[in-house]
């Protein structure tokens, strides 16, 4: 049926996978839900002009559309962390700060990666709105690490960064022409291609600790000693079953980003499962997290136990509430022939037991 085809980049997410999906979406929001984070449910669509508005989003990366009630642009967000921001500022403005804020729902991007052929990705994440202090910005990794591990997720790997390191070095001890330019080939650890002075910050890279000694001894005017300071605080705050890495130069994608940014990593998944940091929302300081949760469906996390009971044709409604009480998922005969059911069942009530329909 060529009207039941779908276009590049979206798909249906099907049994077991979409119910995967609620778990792990419901695994994160709970945890963050235990930090004091509350709930919001933003629209999936806005005026271009609001969207972009916030964390000055490019309106090139969105899907546009003309609404037809007002003749204005909109688009389909592409990020909630934006909403978020809008949210937090003019319905919660009145809220005492820091606000935490959660969120969990789908996101479009207009053009797919090598890396991410989908378009269509399920984005959750957490927002804290007014500080971006050592110890919010320790919340929101350990709320993240947290949320990820009771999601199924085990041998998390954090990378730090340092978004604006650029920009402060650049404005300071060590002037260049292009910012942007300079920006790029650094990420691209393209040694031969960046100014002598710059070449140190691709090779501070490295375990957490390895990291901060070589930008102290790269920093001979002291311009990075407070920050230095402050992502040691922040790693103390941090689990020890974690690896912690530093990378001074990566970036990430989020141009909004301040003085720390973050990745999570795991070896169940290729690329990073989640990404963070501080930011400005407004004039108000932030930071939060995201994860991609679509990666951790695809590896298999939060299949769950399938345990199907099939219920012949006039079982006992009382029964069945007894066996759901019991931790089954009941699919009922809705007639005497209705048999067709118990094909998709792992047990069928028989005697008023389950019985395995798994052959020897």
């Amino acid at each position: 049926m060529t009207n039941a085809l779908l276009p590049t980049g979206f798909r249906d997410r099907l049994p077991p996978e979409a119910d995967a999906s609620a778990r792990l979406v419901r695994a994160i929001l709970d945890t963050v839900a235990g930090y004091g984070y509350e709930r919001v449910q933003p629209p999936l669509a806005e005026f271009e002009a609001t969207l972009t508005a916030g964390l000055q989003v490019s309106g090139r990366e969105l899907l546009r559309f003309v609404d037809p009630a007002s003749g204005e642009t909109m688009a389909v967000r592409s990020d909630i962390t934006g909403q978020i921001g809008r949210i937090a500022t003019s319905r919660m403005g009145h809220h005492p700060r820091p606000v935490r804020l959660s969120y969990g729902g789908p996101v479009v991007k207009l053009k797919a990666s090598q890396l991410r052929p989908e378009r269509e990705m399920m984005q959750v994440g957490a927002e804290l709105i007014g500080l971006d202090s050592v110890a919010a910005v320790a919340e929101i990794i350990n709320a993240a690490i947290d949320g990820l591990k009771a999601a199924g997720v085990t041998n998390i790997t954090l990378d730090l960064n340092l978004p604006d390191l650029v920009d402060l070095l650049a404005a300071g001890p060590l002037p260049v022409d292009d910012v942007a330019q300079l920006k790029s080939r650094l990420d691209a650890k393209d040694v031969a291609d960046v100014p002598a002075a710059y070449a140190p910050l691709i090779e501070a890279a490295g375990p957490v600790e390895e990291a901060i000694s070589r930008l102290r001894a790269f920093d001979g005017s002291g311009l990075l000693a407070d920050r230095l300071q402050r992502i040691e605080a922040i790693v103390a705050l941090l689990p020890d079953d974690i690896v912690i890495t530093l990378d001074p130069t990566e970036l990430h994608g989020f141009d909004y980003q301040s003085w720390l940014g973050f990745s999570i990593y795991a070896p169940i998944c290729i690329g990073e499962i989640g990404r963070g940091g501080t930011y400005r929302n407004g004039t108000e300081p932030a930071v939060g997290f995201s994860a991609y949760i679509d990666p951790l469906i695809d590896a298999g996390l939060a299949r769950g136990d399938r345990r199907r009971l099939f219920l012949p044709y006039g079982t006992p409604a009382a029964d069945a509430a007894g066996l759901r009480a019991q931790g089954w998922v009941t699919v009922a005969a809705l007639s005497a022939d209705d048999s067709a059911q118990a094909q998709i069942c792992t047990h069928i009530l028989s005697d008023g037991q389950p019985v395995s329909t798994k052959k020897d």
